[in-house]
């Protein structure tokens, strides 16, 4: 035993922590609670940043313990303990006297809670109310939906899945059904891979942008990862510099490319049929040929036959020319080479 004791000293003292400390310490705070909801008890409540201090440590991970947790310092009495979330508990630690079931600790944030989702969020803000990700909580979307830290935080646990690309997609799920439809169909991001996940795309504490973007806009979200879509360009398509989202579906689409429909019924619902103003010239570009002048592009391009199909429209695509649809240095965003498109 004694052998023991000295490991641990020795591994203090290479952490710089074998000086006076403080007379009450963090881990002094929760001894009383940790002689009952230990790792054998609870075994959660034994792992994470927010853990209390094991009542029976393993000794080779007692220097590390005491010296270093994630919330603080254990031998410092300003780092958090259990009655910094869950209050003194005077009645829960000690129960009455006559009292058959033992009372709840002053707050919890379970089931049974009373607090407000507004109040449970406050005991969090306590400590984490700095940075970027926090500033813009209130009056957020999900504030607004009166959903508190822990309805998406678990707190002691060492694997919270918010903190993972792989399942932190499902913590979003369970309000956001939709989604997860999408992101299983054939066009999609790789979320179901862990390539990529939610948080990448929005800041689910609150944001400036449209849909919690992380962004200032849906665009200069998209451009995080799609750089090469910027531009600039002589020639700018309006609902690409406007919100990528007029054509794309960012979860998940059956359509390639995540759009929301399926070309050219996609470009007409901006875009009006082509008119030929004569042989030689379509749509005023020259170099773009048709042999039927003053005829209309009908709705389904690539039909093959039927009344006012022009042969310059048999089998062929709006995307069959304008290909370069999120900008070109070229007129119309069509192909560097104008090309003969009879037959």
């Amino acid at each position: 035993m004694r052998i023991k004791r000295l490991w641990v000293i020795a591994g203090l003292c290479l952490l710089g922590l074998a000086g006076p400390v403080s007379a009450v310490t963090a881990r002094d705070a929760s001894a009383e609670c940790v002689s009952c909801h230990d790792e054998e008890d609870l075994p959660d409540n034994s792992q994470g940043p927010h853990a209390p201090f094991t009542r029976k440590p393993p000794m080779a991970a007692a220097a590390q313990q005491l010296a270093q947790r994630s919330m603080g310092d254990a031998t410092n009495e300003r780092t958090p303990t259990c009655i910094t979330c869950h209050g003194p508990s005077p009645t829960h630690v000690k129960k009455p006297e006559g009292v058959k079931d033992r009372p709840a600790p002053d707050r919890i944030y379970g089931k049974k809670t009373t607090l407000s989702a507004e109040q449970r969020s406050a005991v969090c803000q306590d400590c984490h109310q700095k940075g970027p990700k926090q500033m813009l909580w209130t009056g957020s979307r999900h504030q607004n939906e009166d959903l508190a830290c822990n309805s998406c935080h678990k707190v002691h646990t060492n694997k919270d899945k918010v903190f993972s690309k792989v399942e932190q997609a499902d913590v979003c799920f369970t309000c956001h059904k939709a989604q997860r439809t999408q992101i299983n169909l054939i066009s999609r991001h790789p979320i179901p891979e862990g390539k990529m996940t939610c948080s990448d795309c929005h800041n689910v504490h609150g944001s400036v942008g449209p849909a919690l973007a992380k962004k200032d806009s849906t665009n200069e979200t998209c451009y995080t990862c799609h750089a090469g879509k910027r531009g600039p360009f002589v020639n700018q398509h309006e609902p690409v510099a406007e919100n990528c989202a007029t054509c794309h579906n960012p979860h998940g689409s059956v359509i390639p490319g995540m759009l929301v429909s399926r070309p050219p019924m996609l470009c007409q619902s901006c875009h009006t049929p082509h008119v030929a103003g004569g042989v030689g010239a379509l749509g005023g570009q020259p170099g773009v040929y048709t042999k039927a002048p003053g005829q209309v592009q009908p709705l389904i391009t690539n039909t093959t036959s039927g009344k006012n199909v022009v042969q310059l429209w048999q089998g062929r695509s709006c995307m069959n020319c304008h290909t370069q649809v999120h900008g070109s240095n070229n007129p119309s965003a069509t192909n560097p080479t104008p090309q003969l498109l009879t037959r």
